[in-house]
């Protein structure tokens, strides 16, 4: 492999600057003992992820059995006929929907921290895309499980399903003790855009991080539409669902009639699987909300993936190893004064509650233009403007208000209050995108020593593509093979 000054790179170890000639390199990320102790941890969830599967098939076989009444007997010779469709899907199935996330976690964690086998992850990844893709039609699904927990924060009504609950913590909960093999193994949406990825190109670090800050608004706007019962628009703008879907829509007798109405989405999820061809994930990294979340727990996670099982000999292989910009590069200490940069952070640390106010004041000022995503507040502007003569005609939506015999000004007092909400949780929004824009810049203004490659806890998806450029991987697989072969 050869450098951009075309001089060929070969595994040496380097003497770092920071240790002395005769002292051994330690992994930062692993050692040893940490390594066994996090396989252990992954082969009892495994068991226990599998105990879990089976009782949930077994309780759903029973609830199915149960839900059925025996056919009703007739003595004049009548004939059930054909049900042309289908019986509705037994609740208990959606445990063993549960289970099987949880067997693939667990599957997906042992195989990234323990086995190390970018293939085996890739097999497990493939399988999520069959089953939580294309045969559950990507629902329900932990991204689009965020809507469903901030309504039932901001609705006391609203009962979330436990089963939604749990897809909505499982990789979560997984995050914060092995990073991210949700993403890399166990999503279907980004399974379907990295079974296209075919010539990944590097995106500029600048673009990088702008970019990645998309995440965090889209995921805060989520938030707020969910929270007020407005919508949920994470669903709605889904751009893989409908390609998810596309085989029960080929069984319909019009596939144009079929795919009218997500035909949008259609074009949308197809244009992301052509920037996919040389974008790593670009959904992923720069707009999935669940991943905003994911990038929080797994900066703490207790265990996560390391390019190298041993020691790093910065032998540069897996520089560019990584389609999705995951791996950062040994960084020597500082050489200048110790006060250099520390103004900059200062003023930024200064400039953070600016940041915040000045969101704060953005967001109130949108939040009764945000509000008409509300169907209460279009009809009471509707009723409006029908009462007053502004418009003529009606609507089907105003149609069905006034059968109601409802009181319009009953219709403009709810709208009023829904408007107000919306005020105060623009705020909220504004206040969260000056804090996430505020937190980037500290973050980028911080200077870290790094001694060896290591992957970012935040954005490696744990796809495990790094392992096979490191050397020290390929002595370990080479001593393994040759210890089975003897």
């Amino acid at each position: 492999m050869r450098g951009d000054d075309g001089a060929a790179r070969i595994p040496l170890t380097l003497p770092s600057p920071t240790r002395g000639e005769g002292e051994p390199r330690r992994a930062r990320v692993f050692n040893r003992a940490n390594i066994r102790q996090g396989v252990l941890t992954v082969r009892r969830l495994v068991l226990l992820a599998g105990v879990v599967l089976l009782a949930a098939l077994a309780q759903a076989e029973a609830a199915e059995r149960g839900a059925q009444p025996p056919p009703a007997r007739f003595e004049s010779g009548y004939e059930r006929p054909t049900v042309e469709n289908p019986e509705p899907r037994a609740d208990a199935f959606d445990y063993v929907d549960v289970a099987v996330l949880a067997v693939a976690l667990a599957l997906a964690s042992w195989l990234a921290l323990g086995v190390r086998s970018r293939a085996w992850i890739f097999v497990v990844m493939l399988g999520a895309l069959v089953y939580f893709g294309f045969w559950r039609g990507g629902c329900v699904c932990p991204i689009g499980g965020i809507q469903n927990v901030a309504l039932a924060l901001g609705d006391s009504t609203y009962a979330i399903p436990l089963a939604v609950l749990a897809f909505f913590l499982l990789p979560l909960v997984a995050a914060l003790f092995f990073g991210r093999t949700f993403c890399g193994a166990v999503c279907p949406l980004g399974a379907v855009q990295d079974v296209v990825l075919v010539r990944p190109v590097k995106v500029p670090a600048w673009l990088e991080h702008a970019l990645g800050l998309l995440a965090y608004v889209y995921l805060g706007a989520a938030v707020l539409f969910a929270a007020t019962g407005s919508a949920f628009v994470i669903c709605r703008y889904d751009p893989f669902v409908s390609i998810f879907r596309l085989v029960p829509i080929f069984h319909a007798e019009s596939l144009m009639d079929a795919v009218r109405g997500s035909m949008t989405m259609l074009i949308l999820g197809a244009s992301f699987l052509v920037i996919g061809l040389f974008v790593g994930r670009p959904y992923c990294r720069y707009l999935c909300p669940y991943g905003a979340l994911l990038r929080l727990f797994s900066r703490a996670s207790r265990w996560h993936v390391a390019i190298t099982p041993d020691e790093c000999i910065e032998c540069r292989l897996c520089e560019d190893a990584c389609p999705f910009g995951a791996i950062r590069k040994p960084a020597p200490p500082p050489t200048g004064p110790r006060t250099a940069g520390k103004g900059r952070l200062a003023a930024l640390v200064v400039a953070l509650p600016i940041l915040v106010g000045l969101g704060v004041w953005l967001g109130t000022r949108a939040g009764p233009a945000m509000a008409q995503m509300h169907d209460t507040v279009r009809l009471a502007d509707r009723v409006r403007l029908e009462q007053e003569g502004k418009v003529e005609g009606t609507t089907n939506a105003s149609d069905a208000f006034y059968t109601t015999r409802r009181p319009a000004e009953e219709l403009y007092r709810e709208a009023a209050g829904i408007v107000g909400d919306f005020v105060w949780g623009g705020g909220a929004l504004g206040a969260w995108v000056g804090l996430v824009l505020g937190a980037k810049l500290i973050h980028l203004s911080v200077r870290r020593t790094r001694t060896d490659y290591e992957p970012d806890r935040a954005t490696c998806l744990a796809c495990g593509r790094c392992f096979a450029y490191c050397p020290k991987e390929q002595a370990r697989r080479a001593k393994k093979n040759t210890q089975e072969d003897g």
